[in-house]
């Protein structure tokens, strides 16, 4: 990327063209933090701004030892009308989409111009979004997140779930700004898992346990890519992070 690093002169100031659309896919650990913070900033710019959240999934009962969430149901639904009451008087406009992203929606529910934070935890939909925004020829941003959660390796322990990453993937006039999420990424490019409409009900059930503070560093790092890139400031493609050593940094600087 050819975006110049930060110096002490510079001003940040984000810049966000009034009615744009600014859509969350995956309410889960991390992307009910997203959202909520997005809201927070969305409203703060004072424009006529558009959030919507994307996911077919519900919170239950036992999400509550890594989620914050005021009731039962489908995530979308209820995080939109915890944030509503909140932005009643703004000029934000919050919107649900029970649905999970599927080959056959996808088209509907990723428009031209918007701005998309992805915080799925399977890469089969990280492939499904980010091949279709391969495809367009307007302008693209594509921000996605996660972390490795705590798995059994072949060593017999189990990863510590510290671990995580941002992508982000910008076209513009159908050429990319910056690498897809596939393209240094075999395990996206390549999928093991299924989305989630293919999986059965034992499948869903069985995800890899988080650390609810590598989710908050998640949408840390999400948010602030979303908020460099609007202030015309983001240098990088990826970030990699581990809460474990306290480091975060990028992969690719200019």
């Amino acid at each position: 990327m050819s975006t110049p690093r930060l110096t002490s002169a510079d001003a940040l100031k984000p810049t966000l063209p009034e009615d744009s659309t600014i859509k969350v896919i995956g309410l889960g650990g991390v992307g009910s933090i997203t959202a909520r913070y997005a809201a927070v900033f969305l409203a703060s710019q004072q424009r006529r701004l558009r959030l919507v959240l994307i996911d077919g999934d519900s919170f239950e009962p036992a999400n509550a030892a890594r989620m914050l969430f005021p009731a039962c149901g489908n995530k979308a639904d209820v995080v939109r009308d915890e944030l509503l009451p909140h932005f009643a008087e703004s000029l934000l406009s919050v919107v649900a989409i029970p649905e999970y992203v599927t080959p056959e929606n996808i088209g509907r529910l990723i428009q031209p111009g918007d701005y998309v934070l992805l915080a799925v935890d399977n890469h089969a939909t990280r492939k499904l979004v980010n091949d279709f925004c391969a495809g367009q020829r307007d302008e693209v941003c594509l921000i996605s997140g996660g972390n490795d959660g705590i798995e059994p390796v072949p060593s017999g322990n189990r990863d510590r779930g510290t671990f995580g990453n941002v992508q982000v993937y910008l076209r513009r006039d159908g050429q990319d700004l910056t690498p897809s999420l596939s393209q240094f990424h075999p395990e996206i490019a390549n999928p093991a898992g299924k989305l989630p409409t293919e999986l059965n009900c034992t499948e869903l059930i069985a995800s890899s346990p988080q650390i609810l503070f590598a989710n908050l560093m998640t949408a840390s790092a999400m948010l602030n890519a979303l908020w460099l890139h609007f202030c015309g400031h983001l240098h990088y493609s990826e970030a990699v992070f581990d809460i474990g050593e306290a480091l975060m940094r990028p992969i690719d600087a200019a």
